[in-house]
């Protein structure tokens, strides 16, 4: 069931929930949290639809924040709120509200939200682009236990680890973080597996890929070893080589689906790590309200920490470019000396 309701307020849109309630014939409120989605109309409909595939596993009321720009000056000081609520079938297991904000009432988001919480209980509020550096400040991240960004769809992923690095606060946490959970479990469960000791790591993947930067920088803070950031071809996370005492512990993933485990004295097994949906991340992120310390500690860690790529191809870009500029080649030495040496002869 649908409900549009144009140039409305917070009221009227909890009239319309209670009356879309009644008419499918659920009066009662059986949701366990609200999740709030702030967007922009180009992404709202993939994040919608990821986060009605996730009720199914958490029932919730999911409001959509849509802040949309006036064309003209003068709608610009016009303040307008309107809204489409949907309950039953439409709205999955749970119940949705999409909010459009027009005018000056967009630098007041939270005082549309506030009023349509449910009441004792847990809020999320989820950026799926565009998410501010320091979420917790944020007037809408301020209402939330848990505040939910994405590095990835940053304009530059590596320089935004270290801006939520410096503004972190307990309850923020990142997508990026969540898509190397499988990651993570694999290599922690290959660990178990031998009694050597780690003396060094290489995490190879995309360039600009922040979850690369995360799960190196995990590596690094909880073995305490070198870990080296390689570029790889892709896609996303390719694969991760920890050298030990025993022998290489080699985790390749090529395609993107199924990955290969090598353990020195152990036959090779095959792994599944394919590359989740959003749906999939995002339940996984509402399983859990606590603060996540383990990404707090990895995030902290810092990327500048990483050990850069091996010298060699900086020694050869270093050459290009000083050919580049026109240097002398060194090359012309040897013939210089044959040339003396034979004078002397004469």
């Amino acid at each position: 069931m649908k409900i549009d309701l144009t140039d409305t307020t917070s009221s009227k849109i909890n009239k319309a929930l209670v009356q879309g309630r009644r008419a499918i014939g659920t009066p009662a409120v059986g949701m366990v949290l609200t999740l709030v989605i702030v967007t922009d109309e180009e992404n709202a409909y993939d994040s919608l639809k990821a986060a009605n595939d996730a009720s199914r596993e958490h029932p919730s009321r999911t409001l959509v924040v849509i802040k949309r720009t006036a064309r003209s000056p003068r709608d610009r000081t016009t303040s307008r709120l309107d809204a489409e609520v949907r309950v039953g079938v439409e709205a999955g297991t749970g119940e949705t509200v999409i909010l459009r904000l027009y005018g000056e009432v967009i630098d007041h988001a939270q005082s549309v939200v506030l009023p349509l919480l449910l009441p004792d209980a847990p809020v999320v509020v989820w950026w799926p682009v565009n998410a501010p550096l320091d979420a917790a400040a944020d007037p809408l991240g301020a209402l939330a236990q848990r505040r939910v960004t994405d590095s990835y769809t940053a304009e530059h992923p590596i320089q935004e680890l270290t801006a939520r690095a410096e503004s972190y606060q307990p309850g923020s946490t990142d997508l990026a973080w969540t898509r190397i959970t499988p990651w993570r479990s694999m290599l922690a469960a290959a660990l178990d597996q031998v009694t050597c000791k780690v003396t060094e790591v290489q995490v190879d993947g995309e360039e600009f890929n922040p979850s690369c930067e995360l799960l190196a920088m995990w590596l690094a803070d909880r073995l305490g070893v070198p870990v080296k950031r390689a570029v790889s071809a892709g896609p996303g996370l390719t694969g991760v080589r920890m050298e030990t005492t025993c022998g290489p512990i080699v985790l390749d993933r090529a395609d993107g689906s199924l990955a290969t485990l090598s353990i020195q004295g152990q036959p090779d097994r095959a792994v599944a790590l394919k590359r989740r949906e959003t749906a999939e991340l995002i339940a996984e992120e509402l399983r859990r309200l606590d603060p996540d310390d383990t990404y707090a500690s990895a995030l902290k860690y810092g990327v500048d920490r990483l050990v850069e790529p091996s010298a060699p191809v900086t020694e050869v870009a270093a050459e290009v470019k000083d050919a580049a500029a026109g240097e002398p080649e060194p090359k012309k030495a040897p013939a210089k000396k044959a040339a003396a040496k034979k004078a002397a002869a004469k």
